[in-house]
């Protein structure tokens, strides 16, 4: 007897099955070659000033896990340090740590938007942000990406139709597929315009752009309709969320976000790293400078070659269409000693499978030219 048959899971071979088919399986692969798919930007993952911090905190007491929710025995004064100290570096009312990125975005929007209300997200927002979308109590509709009037029209479309409540709208500061940047300015314009939230994934911003790397929503922090979402697994080499808020909101998720209430806190250590991370950049901005550096060096070298780069961020997307094509080419890279990766849908919109090439202190100008030379090589054949 088939045993997938026999335990009900013939439905999920098949559904896999079909992902092969469609190359679209996906498998875990392990590190090698030159850091150019990380979000490492600033390489302090393995920095030894994060270690020695981590390092010292554990020969001071700090306990490894929290051993509870916040709400009950969890809550460690390094979880209060890091928030005061996140508090001032972002020019913020408050802050609260979440366990991931993720966690953060799905948290806020099964929470804050409520039955009556409407949220509006970007199409090519992080897939925490749809499936927080969907889960949550309100209305929610997608907009066109970064398209203004596509907000507004669906606002408007919405509040013709008898829409009364509250609106919420949903993007990211920087776009992780196609590292092209919102039009922050105008949505900032937009939400004041028809009182609305607007909540800013700042996921692949933080640390990087913004004076000491405070982030792309810098200027507009501290307004009592804006939620930011700082993740802290990117450019700050750590793990988790801070999302900074007014006073209100963040009292609201305190008590009644079910994500925060009931997942046990996040490790202290990580508390520790995460703090540690902002005096870095406080107090070592050539990160953030050489980063620029690399980043502008490397959109030159791409126009040299002839090519376009699709964007002018530390994140370069590589369309190439064809799923399997895609795959072919990142293969053909890696073997050349370049860990890039192959992005396909429904990651990105279907058509569009791509090498997300990500551009991190963890390679020198030397690595960006023997990579955009060796890609040259592979895809000659695409340019005749």
């Amino acid at each position: 007897m088939n045993s997938s048959r026999s335990t009900g899971a013939a439905g999920y071979v098949a559904a896999l099955h079909a992902l092969n088919g469609d190359n679209r399986l996906r498998g875990l692969k392990p590190r090698a070659g030159i850091d150019f798919t990380s979000n490492d930007y600033l390489a302090l993952a393995r920095s030894p000033r994060m270690k020695k911090a981590l390092t010292a905190a554990l020969e001071t007491g700090t306990p490894i896990g929290a051993g509870g929710s916040r709400l009950l025995r969890g809550n460690c004064k390094e979880h209060e340090q890091l928030e005061a100290a996140a508090t001032q570096f972002f020019g913020a009312k408050t802050a609260l740590f979440f366990g991931s990125g993720y966690v953060a975005n799905f948290a806020l929007l099964t929470t804050l938007p409520q039955r009556g209300d409407l949220v509006v997200i970007d199409a090519l927002v992080h897939a925490s942000i749809h499936e927080g979308a969907r889960a949550g109590r309100a209305e929610f509709r997608l907009s066109a990406h970064n398209d203004v009037g596509s907000v507004e029209d669906t606002i408007r479309d919405w509040r013709a139709k008898g829409g009364m409540g509250r609106i919420f709208i949903v993007v990211e500061s920087l776009y992780s597929m196609d590292g092209d940047f919102a039009p922050l300015e105008a949505l900032v314009t937009l939400a004041d315009r028809y009182e609305a939230f607007l909540i800013v994934d700042e996921a692949h911003a933080t640390g990087i752009y913004g004076e000491q790397g405070r982030g792309l929503t810098a200027a507009y922090e501290g307004r009592e309709n804006l939620l930011i979402v700082h993740t802290c697994g990117k450019a700050l080499g750590a793990a988790g969320a801070l999302v900074t808020a007014s006073s209100v909101l963040r009292e609201f998720l305190v008590n009644r976000c079910r994500p925060f209430i009931f997942a046990t806190a996040p490790s202290p250590l990580m508390a520790v790293a995460v703090r540690e991370a902002l005096l870095i950049l406080e107090e070592e901005p050539e990160r953030q400078q050489h980063l620029a550096s690399l980043v502008a060096f490397t959109h030159r070298a791409i126009a040299a070659r002839g090519r376009a780069s699709g964007s002018n961020s530390q994140i370069i997307p590589y369309i190439v269409g064809d799923n399997a094509r895609a795959m072919q080419l990142a293969s053909k890279l890696q073997a050349r000693g370049f860990d890039i990766r192959g992005i396909r849908p429904p990651t990105v919109p279907a058509g569009t499978a791509r090498l997300r090439i990500s551009l991190t202190l963890n390679v020198t100008e030397n690595d960006v030219t023997e990579m955009l030379d060796a890609l040259v090589e592979e895809t000659w054949d695409d340019l005749r």
